[in-house]
């Protein structure tokens, strides 16, 4: 069992509040249309995915964390790892993965993987405190066209 695993029960009154003041903050930047299609990379329990008014998708390696996502709208949330994600090339019109960088496995796979199935629009955040955060910054930069880089209270948010 993974770390997110072992806390699904308490994971919204541990992160809500900041997870929305992050989605606050995004909705200036991100407004798909209907029949977009979303992908939220590292989704928890889908407070990040349900926010916005499109075709919603979500993957997590947390089955626990998806198991509560599972009762909330119409998302499909699959069980999966960002390094591997199960979707074609440029599938999505947004890809967001927000605050779950640092915890990838392999940072530079996961990267790699949101770019192939995104098209050309993503939000990108992870914990500015992470060890991993300049390895991140710098990977980040090197794979995408950043358009604005925001530093909020807990995270460094990308607009690209």
């Amino acid at each position: 069992m993974n770390y997110y695993d072992s806390i699904s029960k308490g994971y919204e009154e541990l992160h809500k509040e900041e997870q929305e003041k992050k989605i606050k903050i995004i909705y200036k930047y991100l407004n798909p249309k209907k029949n977009d299609k979303l992908l939220d990379v590292g989704c928890g329990t889908g407070l990040t995915t349900i926010p916005w008014k499109c075709k919603k998708y979500g993957i997590d390696p947390a089955k626990k964390l998806l198991e509560r996502a599972n009762n909330k709208n119409e998302i499909e949330y699959k069980l999966a790892k960002a390094e591997d994600i199960p979707y074609n090339d440029n599938y999505f019109d947004y890809v967001i993965s927000i605050t779950a960088i640092q915890n990838f496995k392999n940072i530079n796979k996961g990267l790699n993987e949101i770019k192939r199935v995104g098209k050309e629009k993503f939000i990108l955040s992870f914990l500015k405190k992470s060890s991993k955060a300049s390895e991140i910054k710098k990977l980040i930069n090197s794979l995408f066209n950043v358009k604005k880089e925001i530093e909020e209270e807990k995270d460094i948010i990308f607009i690209i």
